[in-house]
């Protein structure tokens, strides 16, 4: 069945029109508090007109004089089709506001138009042409969803440690924040946890812990996983197959004996006992991604300093380890958020909130005698430093994968 670019193009437009509708109408609701109700049918109508605008003069191109009489006909559809009311909200109620959300509508939908629509015609279309277009529209649906997922349990989670006991209690589903109360008001939870909470001594331990866990797995794994990469041993592809089996045996398997062996040692109730079990857990994990990037480097120039005096050891880091940065540091970041967040062992052999992990403490914050948006605080430091380290570590992600080249 042959398909013109009209029909492609309302469809589009139209969905399109729903998809960002609805996006800033949760959003509006999100950001003010005032009930927000898309008008979805007059949002895929005008979304509809835009694409078929769009496509009628050729005119898929990033230019605002271009685009400016598209963009202008939808606002009219928009507002002529919800009668001045595209979120259900009579225009006075958060004027400003409402004024926000629909240019954001209005440059969202431009802009998935423009992006899907780009070089479809009028006229009929070859199944090739219609696939790249189906293909836009659910990759631009796929990374709305996914970023609604991802972006939306963080967003709650912020607001809600911005706001007061009496604002909760008045009304839980509001995430508005007043920026009237000033400074110290908004950012009280974050202040009264680290001065009643005890939430510095969970960040410090967190931290310790987890640097430790790095470094200990880096010393046993580097020269396991070098071993099983380059070296002929008995066992060795028995080893490299089986190295991580361990992740077959379900934590909460474990836990039990492991807290009884600890009991009886003494180990429970301390740090020891947690980088005895950490360690053990991660090293494996990156053994197995080592020595698949250690297999990938070439065998010649370590012969060739082998050659030049070097010993084993003087390969492993003078060749080697520089060269295999972008390995260890993907190594480091994903063992450190294993333990940053790990939370069945520490809340299992922890008793004394004086060495409680971050994970373990914001648990300890879940009871009625807690207010909840200290536990959201909470929940956002212990997301905060993750996040600032992994986008630090990226940045030497994609310089260590240029760097160490051979040159000839």
């Amino acid at each position: 069945m042959a398909y013109s670019g009209t029909l492609i193009a309302l469809i589009c437009g139209a969905l399109w029109g729903a998809v960002t509708m609805i996006v800033t109408g949760v959003t509006l609701t999100l950001v003010t508090g005032a009930v927000a109700v898309p008008q979805i049918g007059a949002a895929a109508l005008a979304g509809a007109l835009h694409a078929l605008i769009l496509v009628w003069r050729g005119s898929q191109r990033l230019d605002l004089q271009i685009q400016l009489a598209p963009i202008l006909i939808a606002f009219v559809v928009i507002m002529g089709a919800s009668f001045a009311a595209p979120f259900a909200l009579p225009l006075d109620t958060m004027s400003l506001w409402q004024g926000l959300a629909i240019l954001a509508f209005l440059a969202a939908l431009a802009f998935a138009n423009m992006v899907c629509l780009k070089g479809v015609p009028l006229g009929a279309m070859t199944r090739y042409e219609r696939e790249v277009v189906y293909i836009r529209m659910l990759k631009g649906i796929g990374f709305v969803f996914f970023t609604i997922i991802v972006a939306l349990p963080f967003y709650v989670m912020v607001m809600t440690s911005l706001k007061s006991q009496q604002a909760l209690l008045a009304n839980p589903l509001d995430l508005s924040v007043n920026l009237t109360q000033g400074i110290g008001a908004l950012f009280r939870s974050y202040v009264e946890l680290f001065t009643k909470y005890n939430f510095g001594t969970y960040l410090t331990v967190s931290a310790i812990v987890s640097v430790a866990t790095v470094i200990l797995t880096l010393l046993f794994s580097v020269p396991g996983a070098y071993a099983v990469s380059r070296l002929r041993f008995p066992g060795r592809a028995l080893l490299s197959r089986s190295v991580l089996l361990i992740y077959m045996v379900p934590a909460i398997v474990l836990v039990i004996p492991l807290y009884a062996v600890f009991s009886q040692l003494g180990l429970r109730n301390s740090l020891t006992g947690l980088l005895i079990v950490y360690p053990a857990t991660t090293i494996p994990v990156a053994l197995y991604m080592l020595q698949g990037y250690f297999r990938g480097l070439p065998a010649e120039l370590e012969e060739a300093g082998l050659m030049d005096g070097l010993s084993r050891l003087g390969v492993i880091m003078k060749i080697t380890l520089p060269l295999s940065l972008p390995a260890l540091a993907s190594v480091s970041l994903y063992v450190f958020m294993i333990a940053w967040n790990e939370f069945l062992f520490a809340f299992m052999f922890l008793d004394d909130p004086d060495i409680f992990t971050l994970s373990r403490g914001v648990v300890a914050l879940n009871s009625s005698e807690v207010p909840r948006q200290h536990l959201m605080a909470g929940a956002v430091i212990a997301t905060l430093p993750v996040l600032a380290i992994f986008l630090w570590f990226e940045r030497f992600l994609v310089q260590g994968l240029t760097a160490g080249s051979v040159k000839g």
